[in-house]
């Protein structure tokens, strides 16, 4: 049985955990990190890492795919309006469109802050400060995300029920929501959801447990941040009251 090799690092006050390093350094957020060191492609002074590592930023030597890291300096906050058809993702083995390709403009390496699946469209966060991703997307802080979907056929009131109060997906019943119908046509309804949580494909799956079929799925806000007037496929940046804001009501969850 082959061994996992340990690095010998001694630890020391300056120690932080590398999936955090690498956040910081704009790799990816702390989760996605985390997925990169478990494929092998992170070393620290030449050895494989692990989960689980620390690193000395000022003493260590850490690659991921072959490359030096350093931290970053210019922090980046970017508000996409992403497009239906684009991944999420920083880059895609099969070639196809991510969220990078409307960012080439944009001479830092910036990442995520969460996910819309490739069929959703709205509001997309992108940075390069791992603080502020981590802010953001971890479960405590579960700050409003509002999302206006299309669905049909038409709702009836027992839907709307249990989508508001839990519904089993995956296993796991979700969280109480807000669903208010915004307009309803025959054979058509939007509504708009308020989440405080953020699984997979969440409302997809939500929609399709009550036999719903969600035909657009656009979010419209983020916390204090909302999506407003910005073309489809333009990105801007976030002034410095933006992203106080944001930080204030992720901290201001995550103590209730």
């Amino acid at each position: 049985m082959r061994q996992k090799k340990v690095l010998n690092i001694m630890p020391n006050k300056n120690d932080v955990r590398l999936q955090k390093f690498m956040a910081d350094c704009g790799v990816a957020s702390r989760r996605k990190s985390e997925e990169i060191i478990e494929a092998g492609k992170v070393k620290v002074n030449g050895h494989i890492a692990h989960i689980g590592d620390k690193i000395n930023p000022k003493k260590d030597l850490v690659t991921v795919y072959g490359k030096k890291l350093n931290k970053v300096t210019n922090m980046r906050y970017i508000m996409l309006h992403k497009p239906r058809g684009y991944l999420t993702t920083v880059s895609d083995e099969l070639g196809r469109k991510t969220v990078m390709d409307l960012l080439k403009d944009v001479n830092e390496r910036v990442y995520p802050v969460g996910r819309l699946d490739k069929d959703s469209e709205g509001l997309l966060l992108l940075t390069n400060d791992g603080s502020f991703a981590n802010a953001l997307t971890h479960p405590r802080h579960n700050f409003a995300k509002v999302y206006r979907v299309t669905v049909r056929p038409a709702v009836s009131d027992e839907m709307l029920y249990k989508l508001r109060n839990g519904i089993e997906i995956d296993g796991r019943e979700t969280a109480p929501c807000e669903v208010t119908v915004i307009t309803q046509e025959q054979g058509r309804v939007v509504l708009e959801f308020i989440l405080h949580e953020g699984r997979n494909r969440q409302i997809r799956k939500m929609c399709d447990a009550v036999g719903l079929e969600v035909a657009r799925l656009k979010r419209t806000s983020m916390g204090s941040l909302k999506l407003g007037m910005l073309p489809q496929g333009k990105w801007r940046e976030l002034n410095e009251n933006e992203v106080k804001k944001l930080l204030r009501s992720s901290e201001k969850k995550a103590a209730e």
